[in-house]
């Protein structure tokens, strides 16, 4: 039995937002954009890369808001009418498999225990190899270049 679960973004966070002015979402630092290639917008609600002509939020997100030095934010895109996806146990999202991406695991304190930069076709064996540490609690995995959150994972 696979030993973790990806954890996507809750769409009833973001949903509201769509409803707001283009100058109500610049006053809160979001920019309402529409999707001109594929991949290149992966949505954290849905966990897929966006399709060309959708609308989509660039929206700044705290993704690590604890209280430790790890805490951490940066900027996220969820895409409109998106639903919360949930991924099975060991299942990966195909807009994982074709991005360079960073994980980082934490521990129950929220601080930082382990870390790698892998290819996404090698992130099931990368996970499971961060949660053979029994300290670790959970992990956060980004894209690696433009270091953008993508979910968290837990133990299944």
């Amino acid at each position: 039995m696979p030993s973790f679960r990806l954890c996507a973004l809750p769409a009833d966070l973001f949903a509201p937002l769509f409803s707001l002015s283009d100058a109500d979402l610049r006053s809160r630092g979001i920019v309402r954009m529409t999707v001109d290639e594929k991949p290149g917008f992966p949505c954290r609600v849905s966990l897929v890369d966006a399709e060309v002509g959708d609308t989509v939020l660039l929206i700044p997100f705290t993704h690590h808001d604890v209280s430790s030095p790890y805490r951490g934010g940066g900027p996220i895109f969820v895409r409109q009418n998106a639903r919360t996806i949930t991924p099975g146990p060991g299942e990966i999202p195909q807009m994982f498999n074709h991005r360079l991406l960073s994980l980082r695991a934490y521990d129950a304190d929220a601080m930082l225990i382990g870390a790698d930069v892998i290819q996404g076709r090698d992130l099931a064996p990368a996970i499971v190899r961060l949660f053979e540490s029994p300290a670790a609690s959970y992990i956060h995995i980004h894209n690696a270049k433009p270091g953008c959150y993508n979910c968290s994972v837990v133990r299944a």
